[in-house]
């Protein structure tokens, strides 16, 4: 940018020099004119200063000379010089640098305080990083923070916390975005989980993983309307339930599914604990099984069997209401509801139960354990119906089981407090 011949003009760079050495002129007062050795090294000097002005004017904007005059010109001339000699990692504000008291001014009178020069500019023009600049003058005596101590958990509460290079920070920030994506990458994987022989879907070619997909999807609808229908059973009477599946008698089937999942998760099913008592009983005794579904009493032992249901699930099952069998008065020895007090009728239900009981049979009676608000008040209201309690057990937390016996008519003529049951619903998902 400048050329040293170009000083070659003895006038120019006089009053040049003159205009920077001297910046405040007095009328009385002009400098006398400096010897021609010093002049030269002044004006290699102000060459040397310019440059410097040049290349770091692209960072931050330079700041103004102080007077350059006799020995203070020398002293902050050293210090640039000392000030670019440092090594080039320091330089970079890479490693922390010891805290140096600010310098005054030169030229500045004792007592009075001069304005601290900026941090020094970079040569390279690149910005520093919060976390590994180096601190600024006054800062190396004040103690960390509570935000810098939290930073570092393995530094003492106390004690100096370390400042990470840039490498060691985009090192750090690169392992934030693995675990970052290992994390959700971890939950899209297994999206068909327990599906097939109990593997994901990734590990499935496209055309299977397409067909797994849509046999979870129609499992989920079918659980859907299982609950819907389930609903609609135990908040209706028996009549509009069977009106229900006369219209679409599919229905039942998707409902049986459904409740045979459900059971299955018990460890014990009910209409076993039924189907030991009965095999324990004399094989004469006529059974009336109200709500069979697959028959399985029916199947399962050697006592003939009618078993009712809404649709016909099996040639054995005969369709009807629950609360009109085609059976005769005091026809049948046993009847079973075994998770089958369904509908806002039971009232009707089990009158005609006592109907087709024989004077001293038995009404075995098995119903989910939520559903009983107050057993002593259901017990009651059977007992009105023409029973007695023979037996219960209320310590399975699955399900509740008793025996009543028949003895006599029904003696209420209206409606029995206490005999209403809870629906057992399903939550919405």
């Amino acid at each position: 940018m400048f050329d040293e011949g170009g000083w070659n003009n003895e006038d120019g760079g006089e009053a040049l020099s003159q205009a920077l050495l001297c910046p405040q002129r007095r009328p009385a007062q002009h400098c006398p004119p400096a010897p021609r050795g010093s002049l030269q090294k002044q004006r290699r000097r102000l060459l040397a200063t310019l440059q410097r002005l040049e290349a770091s004017s692209c960072s931050e904007p330079p700041q103004s000379p102080g007077p350059l005059s006799g020995e203070s010109e020398s002293e902050s001339d050293s210090a640039g010089w000392a000030g670019s000699k440092q090594p080039r990692k320091e330089r970079r504000g890479l490693k922390p640098r010891a805290a140096s008291s600010p310098r005054g001014a030169p030229g500045a009178p004792s007592g009075s305080s001069a304005p601290q020069a900026g941090p020094e500019p970079d040569p390279a023009g690149r910005r520093r990083r919060k976390d590994s600049a180096a601190e600024a003058p006054g800062d190396a005596t004040r103690p960390p923070s509570e935000e810098q101590r939290s930073r570092e958990p393995g530094t003492a509460a106390g004690g100096p916390v370390p400042l990470l290079s840039r490498k060691q920070w985009r090192n750090k920030q690169k392992n934030k975005r693995r675990q970052k994506n290992k994390f959700k990458a971890g939950a899209g994987q297994d999206v068909g989980q327990g599906l097939g022989a109990g593997q994901g879907t990734s590990a499935l070619p496209p055309s299977e993983l397409s067909g797994a997909l849509r046999a979870r999807m129609e499992e989920r609808l079918q659980s859907a309307r299982f609950r819907y229908i389930n609903q609609q059973l135990y908040t209706s009477s028996s009549q509009e339930a069977a009106r229900l599946f006369q219209r679409d008698p599919a229905a039942f089937a998707v409902y049986h599914r459904g409740f045979a999942r459900q059971v299955g998760r018990w460890p014990e099913n009910p209409v076993q604990r039924i189907v030991q008592d009965l095999r324990r009983r004399p094989a004469s005794l006529v059974v009336a099984d109200f709500g069979c579904g697959d028959c399985k009493i029916a199947t399962s032992v050697r006592n003939k069997v009618h078993s009712f249901d809404l649709v016909a699930l099996s040639p054995r099952v005969t369709v009807c209401d629950m609360a009109k069998v085609p059976l005769a008065d005091e026809s049948v020895d046993i009847t079973v509801f075994c998770l089958a007090l369904m509908g806002t009728n039971l009232q009707e239900i089990l009158e005609e139960a006592n109907r087709v009981l024989r004077p001293g049979g038995t009404l075995k009676v098995a119903e989910v354990a939520s559903r009983f608000a107050d057993i002593r008040a259901f017990v009651t209201a059977v007992t009105q119906l023409g029973f007695q309690i023979v037996s219960k057990d209320v310590d399975n937390p699955f399900f509740y089981m008793f025996d009543f016996s028949k003895t006599g008519p029904p003696r209420a003529r209206g409606n029995v407090p206490g005999l209403a049951l809870r629906p057992c619903l399903y939550k919405k998902r």
